[in-house]
């Protein structure tokens, strides 16, 4: 495990988000699922899970089981790093099952958890020297749900 990992609080579907998430990512694993040795004021009853360690692409997750008090928001959001057209679609469309699109490759996956689907070249373009490249690429993006790389490009080079 990691010194510093993330902790995402479910509301009863923590061991099910794991699993989802680490059939998704390469590399990802699910590792010690503790259960409960009491009832919870949090609706955890004696025996179910209350946490999941998981690795995604080799970073270490926590999910907990305790209640709907504190569901997520788009304040706080996993970032993912695509390659390619292809990358952004995959990670995207597994993703949207029983999500909800957003904009400009954000979105909501089923658990309610916000991602950043993100081709690489998008960065890229927006730092590019060239801010009136970097202008046309953010105003192609700002248009999207899903990020289209071909029409980014497209809307960089004028």
């Amino acid at each position: 495990m990691d010194k510093i990992s993330t902790f995402l609080w479910f509301d009863g579907q923590a061991e099910e988000a794991a699993s989802f998430y680490t059939d998704l990512f390469p590399d990802s694993s699910i590792g010690e699922v503790t259960r409960s040795p009491l009832d919870t004021p949090g609706g955890v009853a004696q025996g179910d899970v209350i946490t999941v360690a998981f690795t995604l692409s080799g970073r270490s997750f926590i999910a907990m089981n305790s209640g709907p008090d504190h569901p997520f928001t788009d304040a706080i959001s996993l970032t993912i790093d695509c390659a390619d057209q292809a990358e952004v679609d995959h990670y995207w469309d597994a993703l949207a099952k029983g999500g909800e699109p957003v904009i400009c490759g954000w979105i909501k996956d089923r658990y309610g958890l916000s991602w950043q689907v993100t081709p690489r070249i998008l960065p890229k373009l927006l730092a590019d020297p060239d801010r009136a490249k970097a202008k046309r690429a953010i105003e192609a993006m700002m248009q999207m749900v899903n990020i289209d790389v071909a029409t980014i490009k497209a809307a960089a080079e004028g």
